[in-house]
This record gives C-alpha cells, structure tokens and sequence, in this order.
C-alpha cells in the first residue's frame, strides 16, 4: 500500500508492506551476490554438527585455517536497534602525538597515495595502540579515508583478537549472512575458493567485476570504519578499489548539491539475503531496508557525501521511478568512473587497511584466472545513523523504521 511518511524534511510517498519471499532475479544475483562471501551447497559441506563450512579441499589448502567461514544455521538475532554513536575521532589529539610519537618520528613512514585520499604507512603496529593512539587512528582515517598499513601481525594474533581491537570504535556489526569464524560472528570473511571455475562462474553473464558500494549500507547504522586484511591472495591482482564520494559532492554545482541534499534513498538488504538463501545459505535475522539520506553529513569532517551506490540503493523516495533510476544512474557514474577521485590499493602479507565508509565507496578487483585463494576479513564497528544535518545525529526518531516493498 501506499503511505505518507512524516519527517523532518517534509512529507513523501514510500510503498511499504509485508516482506515479500521471491527469491532474487538474475539481476540482482548479479548486482548484490558472489560466491566469496556465502555459503555455496553445490560445493561447500554440511558438518555432523550442522555447521556449515568450507569444502574440505579448499580446507586444506587454507594458510589461515582459524579465519575460515562458517555459518550456522541454528544461529539467530533479532533487529539491530538503535544506539547512540560517538566517534572516537571526536575524542582524539589533533596533533596525533601518541599516533605518531616524536621517539618514532624515524622509524614511521607515511607516504600519501593521492593528495585528497589515500595513504601508506609502515613502521606502526596497530596492535601496540594504546587508546588515545587508536582514537587519533580513527580521526586519520575520517581526514585521509582510507591507510594501508603494511607488516602487520592481525594475522598471527587470531580472530578474537582482531574483533576485542576493533569493538574500541565502536559496537560491533554481525552480518546478517556471511560466513565468519567460527565463535567469532562479528568477523565477515570474504573467501573465493581456490577453484578454476570460479573465474569462469564470475563472468559468465558480466564483462567485469566492479561492485562499488558502501559495507552494508542498508542497515539502520551503516559502519563509520572498515578494518581489512586480506589473509591470502594471488601474487598479483586481487586489488581495492576507493572513490571519494565527499570530492565527487563537492564536484558539483551548488543548485544540483542543493537539489541532491533534499532526497532519501531506499538501501535494500534483503536482495543480498535471497541470494544467500538461493545458495543453500543462511539468514541471520530478518533482512531490511531503511531510508537514508541521498547526501550524508560526516561528523568529524563536518561535509557532505554522495551515500548511494549500485550494490544497494534502490530507489530515491521522492522521485518517480524513471526520474530515480535516471539520477541513481548520474551518481553511481560519478562514484565509478570519475578516475581523479580514486585510487587503487594492493595488497601484501600482513596489510591490513582501514577506511572511512561515511566518506568513500570500494570494489574489490577479480583480475586473476589461476586457481588460488583470496581470503580476507573485514570487521566494521557501527557508526552514527546517517542524517543530511548535524541538528539529527543521534535522533532515534530519524526514519526510524524499515520498508520491505519499494
């Protein structure tokens, strides 16, 4: 049916209803799902247990074995609900003198891979931070968007170290299917099996593999941070890519900024979740979907950024439709194809990067044929819910509430 909804920047139609349970079209097997972070039956086990888990072969080959995926079916949560969110940035010296200390002014070497966006450190241990060093951490990741930081030991230091790190930014966000180690649900794995086909499989109905979005921004609080290590991969290729969607807002004019900052988008969850589902996977909790601010406000920043993207968002509220998938459009090639706002981040044993979801959109790359491993984990503490004005953060009566039809 449809409603209107009352909000602070007047009122508008949505279509809301029961969830519906059609499975995923061709379309959106393509656009929302792969087989690198579901449970795939054709090939993956079902443990005595009733865990289920990688196939043994790809097992044995693991470099990593404690980070593998696994999903239980029996494993359930109700709706993430809403909470407030202090960035640490907020906190944080703006001098970053326990970040960068003088005693290690030598040792330490930043090197900046774009002028606006992007760096590279080596020298620095994340896991020696203390916390006023990992709140100074979080505001050079919100003013650079995203640091690679080479020779780390996340690896070595196991699962539940990694997770006991990162919950200093913030709550911790549980996928609502993706596999993660077992005991460890706050850690997403992402694992392309070491199988010839999967190349094949990838492209079978697509001429590339570039998925830009924003991590599971469909959620009511979408995640400030995203920590990433890529645990194995091949020798080449296997890259990220980042675009700046603060520089992409800024890029336009200020009548098309103003119009842009008027809009709600629909980010959907529930295609990725049918995907899961169609693949013998599992569902966590019920998959949703939440308006969100076409522009996000960034709160330590304190600009505005381009929050949409091809993975997720569905629908701008205000609009009809042609007129929604003809701006939708407009923006997902400005994230995409806007080069000088980019860069391309590679990957060596013990990196692990870390990036500003409020501030740039991401692709992995699938460039290599040979049948090998690319195994990672992300973990993304969540963030503040998104609003278009500092006057709402914070505000639980923001759009509170998810729509299932659109």
């Amino acid at each position: 049916m449809s409603v209107t909804t009352e909000t602070q920047t007047g009122s508008f139609k949505i279509v809301a209803g029961q969830k519906t349970s059609e499975g995923p079209t061709p379309n959106q097997l393509q656009e929302t799902g792969d087989y690198d972070i579901h449970f795939f039956e054709a090939e993956d086990e079902r443990s005595e247990d009733g865990i289920l888990r990688i196939n043994p072969n790809s097992r044995a080959k693991a470099k990593s074995p404690a980070f593998l995926p696994t999903w239980d079916p029996k494993e359930k949560y109700g709706p993430l609900e809403f909470h407030r969110y202090d960035d640490p940035a907020l906190r944080a010296d703006t001098s970053f003198p326990n970040l960068f200390p003088k005693s290690s002014e030598n040792s330490i070497a930043v090197k900046n891979i774009t002028p606006k966006l992007g760096s590279e450190i080596r020298g620095l241990q994340l896991s020696q931070l203390s916390k006023s060093a990992k709140d100074e951490l979080a505001l050079l990741i919100a003013q650079r968007g995203v640091v690679v930081f080479r020779e780390q030991d996340f690896s070595e230091k196991g699962p539940q170290y990694v997770a006991d790190f990162v919950s200093h930014f913030g709550k911790l966000h549980i996928h609502q299917s993706s596999g993660h180690p077992e005991g460890v649900p706050e850690l997403h794995v992402t694992y392309r099996r070491p199988d010839e086909r999967e190349y094949e499989r990838r492209f079978s109905d697509r001429t590339h593999s570039i998925f830009w979005h924003s991590d599971v921004a469909y959620e009511l609080q979408p995640p400030s941070y995203t920590f990433f290590t890529v645990l194995e991969g091949p020798n080449g290729g296997g890259d990220t890519l980042f675009s700046d969607s603060i520089e992409a807002y800024e890029r336009l004019s200020p009548a098309f900024r103003k119009f842009l900052s008027s809009l709600h988008v629909v980010q959907s969850g529930i295609e990725q979740a049918n995907v899961s589902k169609s693949q013998g996977g599992i569902e966590r909790r019920e998959a949703l979907a939440y308006i969100h601010p076409l522009v996000r406000y960034h709160p330590v920043l304190k600009k505005r950024s381009i929050f949409a993207d091809p993975s997720f968002s569905r629908r701008i509220v205000e609009l009809k439709k042609p007129e929604s998938d003809l701006l939708l459009k407009f923006l997902f090639d400005l994230i995409g194809n806007t080069q000088d706002i980019q860069l391309r981040a590679n990957w060596e044993q013990g990196t692990v990067a870390i990036w500003d979801n409020r501030r740039v959109h991401h692709s992995a790359v699938v460039d290599w044929e040979e049948p090998v491993s690319r195994h990672a984990v992300r973990i993304t503490p969540q963030g503040e819910r998104p609003v278009e004005d500092a006057k709402y953060l914070n505000d639980p009566n923001y759009f509170p509430n998810p729509v299932f039809r659109y």
